[in-house]
């Protein structure tokens, strides 16, 4: 039996045990395991205009750091892997009509969410608040903020967090592209938002005279989802294992950087704390 075999019978018999402890309450039925198992293809719906994280390539072909974590599951299954694109708008809806098997697509976990699908921990990744600026400023610190014009997008919550930590003057826009043309007008310093959204800006080539210089804050943790039917079952339980495992073993760490996106210190502590002791 080879390695990718090996771990995903151990991880079945293990998402077995656990589920059979909280069957009484969860009543699994397990259907859309049995359904991945028995068709031997799994369906993952993940972003397809979010690079690095899902994108299409110069070939049209889905790729980053998502689609490899799809993959990666696919593989551990011993089924095929067939990709669907999915946008914020519809990727919930997608796992709930069963359009997909499981949902890898950049969402944030929230508590309104895990009442539709279900999200399963450990969170494999996460994004916070940052600002991009073009790297001639050489920011380093927050409070290089202060007093000056930042721009940013109108209701954002970011706004007001920049302009009561830290001092900084918004300058809102009705929209991201608005801001984003602000700031190469240079009307303002810097342009605060998602780290994520920012780090694709930069990944998509536009934005060479540009960095994200500070430090990332307000982390808020993604999550990515079974049907809220599996969430305690078979599936659910041998998602969570799939992430352990990504922590552990520094798979997460190293897609970062094969995607060429901005180390995250959450990865750096998640693999700290699910590290193998008995390995050192």
């Amino acid at each position: 039996m080879n390695n990718k075999l090996m771990t995903a019978a151990v991880t079945g018999l293990t998402a077995l045990s656990l589920a059979s402890a909280t069957a009484g309450a969860a009543e699994c039925t397990n259907d859309t395991w049995k359904k991945v198992m028995e068709r031997g293809k799994i369906v993952v719906g993940v972003k397809a205009d979010y690079k690095p994280w899902g994108f299409r390539n110069d070939s049209g072909e889905l790729v980053g750091m998502e689609i490899d974590m799809a993959r990666d599951v696919a593989d551990t299954m011993g089924v095929e892997l067939e990709l669907v694109p999915v946008q914020s708008s519809n990727r919930m809806q997608f796992l709930e009509q069963g359009k997909i098997d499981l949902m890898i697509a950049t969402m944030s976990d929230r508590n309104d969410r895990r009442e539709i699908v279900g999200i399963v921990g450990p969170n494999y990744y996460t994004s916070g608040t940052n600002v991009m600026a073009p790297k001639a400023l050489a920011l380093k610190e927050w409070e290089d903020l202060r007093g000056k014009p930042v721009c940013g997008k109108q209701g954002a919550f970011y706004n007001k967090i920049v302009e009561e930590r830290y001092g900084a003057e918004i300058v809102a826009f009705t929209g991201n592209a608005e801001a984003k043309q602000a700031l190469r007008d240079k009307k303002c310093i810097a342009w605060v938002y998602d780290d994520s959204s920012i780090m694709s800006d930069l990944s998509s080539g536009q934005y060479e005279e540009f960095e994200m210089p500070l430090a990332s804050e307000d982390d808020n943790p993604w999550g990515l989802a079974v049907p809220k039917a599996e969430e305690q079952c078979v599936f659910g339980q041998f998602m969570s294992g799939m992430q352990y495992n990504w922590h552990r073993d520094g798979t997460l760490i190293e897609l970062e950087k094969k995607w060429g996106i901005q180390p995250t210190a959450y990865l750096e502590k998640q693999a700290e704390r699910f590290k193998d002791w008995l390995a050192e």
